[in-house]
């Protein structure tokens, strides 16, 4: 029988190989789903995906994209720049 904090279905399971060459199970935390640009929908580069909890403990500098408009993706933001300018 497994234990009970391995049926959970909150954590994924990937084997992986340890150094003695035997494949093991092991029950990784899932990833959040990534952020995504506010106009196209595409992956934002430069954000981490951690669960919002873990999130929300990580300084401003780290939330955000160090750039103007930090919820565009780079091609966004240059069209939006020119449409300024």
């Amino acid at each position: 029988m497994v234990q009970g904090k391995e049926k959970s279905r909150s954590k994924r399971r990937v084997f992986t190989r340890i150094p003695s060459g035997k494949v093991k199970k092991v029950q990784k935390i899932r990833k959040s789903s990534p952020i995504i640009c506010g106009e196209c929908g595409k992956k934002l580069q430069g954000i981490p995906r951690l669960k919002p909890s873990k999130f929300r403990s990580l300084p401003k500098t780290k939330k955000r994209a160090s750039r103007p408009y930090s919820n565009l993706c780079s091609a966004c933001m240059r069209k939006k720049i020119m449409e300024k300018s």
